[in-house]
């Protein structure tokens, strides 16, 4: 194995393109496609080749990255590129897919003689931007050289939860985490949300936990989107936050675990999409509580 690979970049939206660029930026070459290619063609410009489908973007490549929008949208990417899948060839599938997909993914990949890495990142655009994500990451510890170059062009630091990529331990935490993250986005905005309705100052909120253990500098972020009205380019929009809100949803019902603040977040990213929010940043839920656009 070389010190530089060829990596096929399956998805170039917010954080593929991101991904992307740093794996370009670290010396590698890269190939990208996207569904929408006006969305990967700007990539060109740092040195990517801009395939017109999966199969020419997979051809050739050592590493294949998925970052779609779902698991199924991964999927039929890779049966797209079936004519240039080769045995050997490390796919690495970073689309949050949800826990009932990976296993059908890691099947697809075994069919075809894929190195398979069930690893899905935790951050949102500035992270990916700057190569901070945090890398999930489950897959054989054959074919980790391969792919560890590639984890650390897009991330800070990868954590490794297992050997077995098809047992989805790493999807499994990332919806953990990001349970938290969505419960916290619509905590802050129905906060803001409140202190409107109440005639509420949101200063006078953010000074009464200023420094003490309710006091987030998440929160402060998220609210400030609202407050400061700068809701686009999101960091992680809220159709993809509904989406991963609704797998988290059912991830728990079908173990056995009722996840009320998450099926309420799910309504809220919902709502706001209803809205017109959909393609905004997830911390416009806050719309979610009003029937009307309010004045911030």
């Amino acid at each position: 194995m070389t010190d530089k690979l060829t990596v096929a970049v399956l998805g170039t939206g917010i954080m593929g393109a991101a991904m992307a660029r740093n794996i370009a930026r670290a010396g590698h070459t890269v190939h990208v496609w996207n569904r929408s290619r006006v969305k990967a063609e700007p990539l060109a410009a740092d040195g990517a080749r801009v395939a017109d489908t999966p199969a020419e973007a997979v051809r050739g490549a050592d590493v294949v990255v998925t970052m779609l929008y779902d698991g199924a949208s991964a999927l039929d990417a890779l049966k797209q590129a079936e004519s240039a899948l080769r045995p050997g060839l490390v796919w690495a599938q970073c689309t949050t897919a949800g826990v009932d997909s990976v296993p059908e993914l890691a099947a697809h990949a075994a069919a075809h003689g894929l190195v398979f890495y069930d690893a899905p990142v935790l951050g949102t655009r500035q992270p990916a931007e700057s190569g901070q994500l945090t890398v999930l990451a489950a897959g054989p510890v054959e074919g980790r050289e391969a792919v560890t170059p590639v984890f650390d062009a897009v991330g800070a630091k990868t954590l490794w939860t297992g050997e077995d990529g098809a047992s989805a331990a790493a999807t499994r935490l990332k919806l953990v985490a990001n349970s938290w993250v969505l419960a916290a986005t619509a905590a802050a905005g129905e906060a803001l949300a409140l202190a409107k309705a109440l005639d509420v100052d949101p200063r006078h909120f953010f000074g009464l936990i200023e420094g003490g253990p309710l006091d987030m500098g998440y929160l402060r972020a998220k609210s400030a989107l609202v407050l400061e009205d700068r809701l686009t380019p999101p960091s992680f929009a809220v159709t993809t936050a509904g989406k991963d809100a609704r797998l988290i949803v059912g991830a728990g019902e079908r173990h056995g675990v009722r996840l009320d603040v998450a099926a309420a977040a799910a309504a809220r990213f919902e709502r706001a999409a209803a809205q017109g929010h959909g393609d905004e940043d997830m911390a416009a839920a806050y719309f979610a509580s009003f029937d009307e656009k309010p004045g911030h």
